[in-house]
């Protein structure tokens, strides 16, 4: 079970910085999405791996159970990644709607220019 729930993490995090790193605004919003479900799935693998076991030790009982901890961790972090997606994508939209499109333009529009003021120091 352990193998299932590291290679789902390793496969998460892989796709979310796979899509970070494209040149247009939604791949970018998904691959955020996807890296926090990597940490809300490695965050609730923390909390141990057991089944049927309550969440709260008992007294004078040698019982298995699971830490409640993370599982906090984990619903705390799905409303923040909720908040900060919905942030993003208001962000992204308005940036579509004024600009038209929505790629990220990574080449200075005048290279030339600021390579000649470089040479003549001006």
């Amino acid at each position: 079970m352990e193998i299932v729930v590291a290679s789902s993490v390793g496969v998460l995090t892989a796709g979310g910085v796979y899509l970070i790193l494209r040149l247009r605004a939604f791949p970018v919003i998904l691959g955020l999405a996807l890296l926090s479900y990597a940490v809300n799935v490695f965050l609730f693998a923390t909390g141990r791996l057991a089944i049927n076991a309550p969440p709260v030790l008992q007294l004078y009982s040698e019982a298995t159970y699971s830490d409640p901890l993370p599982q906090a961790l984990v619903l705390t972090a799905i409303v923040i990644s909720f908040g900060m997606t919905a942030v993003l994508v208001m962000v992204a939209l308005g940036a579509y709607l004024e600009a038209d499109h929505d790629e990220i333009n990574m080449d200075s529009p005048n290279t030339d220019e600021d390579m000649s003021n470089k040479e003549t120091g001006a």
